[in-house]
């Protein structure tokens, strides 16, 4: 079954073909905003600006901590550099120049790290992004930002360009279904999304396992549990009122995430509800492993992020909230 067919949302095209159009909206509505490549415009789709802006796009080639190094001297001039490649690349390769250009100095630089996750797929384990929120995480001057459909994208996009220093936005290559209305997405950096009401469980998700949450809502409502959803879409700054409200109201949390649980968004969650409201929790991500090549969906499944999988955690914690 197509990722949101169960819960009723409409398909659309590769996330990174969104960040294309969404990035060069941005260009044509600010002249400050400028794009860094990193030799892979085409892949991560910001090669749009290159062709409506040459004088606008710098392609660095592969040299990640170069790529930061001179987006890091644009911003510091006033520009608004968005600094481009594969999430693997730029923050397992050019971390020392983010941390000591980018972040101790609290510049205006945005980093899209595309091909985030592993539905990359037949790529395989080296360019795949599995540890990137963790290592952004501990830069702590910026955003984190992983949209989960068309409309968040673009709605992240515009918000990450307007904010007044350093953002991270995590991209997908694959396909995300339609959740939101393209002309009417709420979109606030640091305050979730409620896509779905219920009051037997919340189910908190980003990127890809938002639909998948979704998904699986539709299925536990047919055995009579009624699970919210939400779309945390802002890694950091985080919502803790809407996890402290989803930990007192529906007495039991499960979180999804296409990245390890360690150092993800599940852990940080999860020291959020151990201050404020503790609640039975269950976590579905990338338990301590990389992953080979193989197509998306099959990898969804071995490693377990799907719809399915989201389905027997909310059972076992809302089983563990009665006990």
């Amino acid at each position: 079954m197509r990722l949101g067919e169960k819960a009723g949302l409409p398909p659309s095209k590769p996330l990174r073909d969104i960040f294309g159009e969404a990035i060069l909206a941005a260009a044509r509505e600010n002249p400050k905003v400028v794009v860094l490549d990193g030799d892979l415009g085409n892949s991560t789709k910001a090669e749009t600006v290159r062709q409506a802006f040459p004088e606008r796009f710098f392609n660095l080639g592969i040299a990640e901590s170069n790529l930061v190094g001179v987006g890091a001297g644009l911003a510091a001039c006033g520009f608004i550099p968005w600094i481009t490649s594969f999430s693997s690349f730029l923050l397992c390769n050019g971390y020392d120049q983010i941390r000591l250009a980018v972040a101790l100095s609290n510049l205006n630089a945005k980093i899209l790290g595309s091909h985030g996750g592993i539905t990359l797929g037949k790529d395989g384990p080296t360019q795949m992004g599995i540890e990137d929120l963790a290592l952004v995480g501990g830069l702590p001057t910026f955003v984190i930002l992983v949209p989960s459909d068309p409309a968040s994208m673009h709605a992240a996009v515009k918000a990450a360009t307007n904010y007044v220093g350093p953002v991270f936005l995590r991209s997908s290559r694959v396909a995300l279904p339609h959740i939101y209305p393209m002309d009417n997405c709420p979109f606030e950096i640091g305050k979730a999304n409620v896509v779905r009401q219920g009051g037997d469980v919340t189910v908190i998700a980003c990127g890809i396992m938002v639909a998948a949450a979704l998904d699986a809502a539709a299925t536990l409502a047919e055995e009579g549990i009624e699970a919210r959803v939400l779309d945390f879409h802002t890694i950091r700054p985080m919502d803790t009122a809407a996890i402290a409200a989803a930990a007192r109201e529906t007495g039991a949390i499960v979180t999804a995430e296409e990245h390890l649980l360690q150092g993800g968004m599940g852990s940080n969650i999860a020291r959020v509800v151990a201050q404020h409201y503790p609640v039975p929790m269950r976590f579905v991500g990338l338990v301590d492993t990389y992953v080979e090549s193989a197509e998306p969906d099959d990898l969804l499944v071995k490693y377990h992020l799907t719809a399915s999988d989201i389905v027997l955690a909310t059972r076992d914690a809302v089983k563990a909230k009665k006990e």
